[in-house]
């Protein structure tokens, strides 16, 4: 998955406005321009799209953990300069707050089965013996997961009080 592609579901999911996108970025102590939201969320074949690099999508998924958690104190969090999806994953489990089984049931809610061993290798430092890539296919079903949970699907309405208690915020 591309940069892009976590933003514009993301966005979506959250029914995030592009005044809260970028007041989610400003939360993370980066100003982005209105300009630049409408052109990392277009299209890959429009001509005005831009790449979202990692370190933008890294800033706003720190100011997403601020906007659904809160400010820690202390300094706000650098951006990382690479981004992979267990990095993504990460941090999509410390914005919402999730344990490990929920994530596997958000990722059940998708069709897709993952055992918590799994999912805990995706969780490890590289480098560590039990470290495994998260490949975009599970990206994609955790986000179409959260997206069920979240805002409902195929036909079905969206819950009217979210499970997770950090949601409902």
């Amino acid at each position: 998955m591309t940069n892009n592609d976590v933003l514009r579901r993301l966005r979506y999911i959250l029914d995030f406005s592009d005044a809260k996108i970028i007041a989610v970025f400003a939360l993370a102590g980066r100003d982005v321009k209105r300009g630049h939201v409408i052109a990392w969320t277009l299209k890959d074949d429009d001509p005005a799209f831009e790449p979202c690099n990692d370190r933008m999508l890294a800033t706003f998924l720190n100011g997403l953990i601020i906007d659904k958690r809160g400010k820690r104190d202390g300094p706000t969090p650098r951006p990382e300069h690479r981004l992979g999806n267990n990095l993504i994953l990460m941090k999509l489990k410390i914005a919402f707050n999730l344990r490990s089984d929920e994530i596997i049931t958000t990722l059940s809610r998708a069709g897709f089965r993952l055992t918590e061993a799994e999912l805990g290798s995706f969780m490890r430092r590289p480098g560590h013996r039990n470290y495994r890539a998260c490949k975009d296919q599970v990206l994609r079903n955790f986000l179409m997961g959260l997206q069920l949970q979240l805002r409902g699907g195929g036909g079905e309405q969206a819950p009217a009080t979210s499970p997770w208690k950090s949601l409902s915020k």
